[in-house]
């Protein structure tokens, strides 16, 4: 994340006033058993959609809070940039989704044997979501629901 003095003035007031949360303690489960015996699937909130997926909407006020399935065998350089923020250089992103979607090296982690396997489904969500509590309440819910049931044992998350 950039320095506040690097954003414009709007963002900067937005940012110093937005009611930030703590959540504490940081949820999180210890491994029970080796990352090489592991199935895993990728989180990002960087707001890729495959195509013909529909686009995450921006015109909806405090952001688009549901999230896309990208299938293991989904081509990375296919998956299409819907992030709304205009606050970080896309270009990255653009020029390899691996950045944030990095399935392909994921997947020469699998062949080497690092982890034990990815997972059929991947979940990609749209940062920037300035009012969560639908994010929280519904997608969360129910994007975990569907690891729980895919047996995942983790989950990348790779915020943008």
């Amino acid at each position: 994340m950039g320095e506040l003095s690097e954003f414009p003035l709007r963002y900067k007031l937005f940012l110093k006033g937005y009611p930030w949360r703590r959540i504490e303690p940081v949820p999180w489960a210890p491994l029970k058993k080796p990352i090489k015996d592991c199935r895993l699937a990728v989180v990002s909130s960087a707001g890729l959609v495959q195509p013909g997926q529909a686009p995450f909407d921006d015109s909806i006020r405090g952001g688009d809070y549901s999230f896309r399935e990208i299938p293991a065998d989904a081509d990375v350089v296919t998956l299409m940039d819907t992030h709304r923020s205009e606050l970080y250089d896309h270009s990255g992103l653009r020029q390899d989704p691996n950045l944030v979607f990095p399935l392909d090296r994921l997947r020469e982690m699998e062949k080497r044997g690092r982890i034990g396997s990815l997972n059929r489904r991947h979940l990609s969500l749209m940062g920037s979501i300035t009012a969560p509590n639908r994010l929280v309440k519904k997608t969360a819910p129910a994007a975990a629901g569907k690891l729980v049931d895919d047996d995942v044992d983790i989950a990348l998350l790779v915020p943008v």
